[in-house]
């Protein structure tokens, strides 16, 4: 079985869009060629939810599991991207469980939510996240993995986190700040593995799709 490789990772750079408050990316060179050493070795600050990343349990639940304990089954296998685009094209709001209805989790149970079509990396002023109820109801029908092109399944506004617990409780895995503009829907195969960074709150992932063919 082969497949043409589709990167749905946002770029990482000083451009990429950050929570305010949040750590944004930089780096230096700890060692340099250009000033003589034998080789260039860089010093790397960001906080881990930089650019497309996973979430774990421990960023909404003091005794959830850290990034480095996580299942790594849900972060590979087949996966449906949903294009919601279409429906949030005036601006933030939120994913409701009608919106999912129909998705055969049996078939694939990793699901992308297509938002927007933007390629940017820039923090968005205003952008889609997910019900309490749209994230209960995929959890409690067979959800494994929920991604979106957005920063968080919760508004940016929210402290509860109330969408992040929901699918947290049924064990579904959450995937953020993907890029899906040039994605179409269908059936994909995900490869989405988080780093295996112990007692963090969340990792950076290089995430792919492959549509696979017979």
């Amino acid at each position: 079985m082969t497949g043409e490789i589709i990167d749905i990772s946002q770029p990482v750079d000083s451009g990429a869009g950050v929570f305010e408050g949040d750590t944004p990316f930089s780096f230096r060179w700890k060692w340099d060629r250009a000033q003589g050493s034998s080789c260039n070795v860089a010093a790397v600050k960001l906080s881990p939810h930089v650019g497309s990343h996973a979430d774990a349990p421990l960023h909404f639940d003091a005794q959830g599991a850290s990034i480095g304990e996580v299942d790594l089954d849900r972060y590979l296998g087949p996966c449906r991207v949903v294009d919601l685009a279409g429906q949030f094209a005036g601006g933030a709001d939120l994913v409701r469980p009608e919106q999912l209805v129909g998705i055969d989790f049996g078939r694939t149970p990793r699901v992308l939510l297509r938002t927007h079509d933007s390629p940017s990396t820039a923090f968005p002023r205003r952008f889609a996240a997910l019900s309490p109820e749209a994230a209960r109801w995929f959890g409690e029908n067979g959800g494994q993995l929920l991604g979106l092109d957005t920063p968080s399944v919760d508004p940016a506004k929210s402290r509860e986190l109330a969408a992040h617990r929901e699918l947290g409780r049924n064990g579904v895995a959450i995937l953020e700040n993907l890029v899906l503009g040039h994605v179409e829907a269908g059936e994909y195969e995900l490869i989405a593995m988080p780093l295996r960074w112990m007692g963090l709150d969340a990792s950076p992932v290089r995430a792919v799709l492959r549509r696979t063919r017979r």
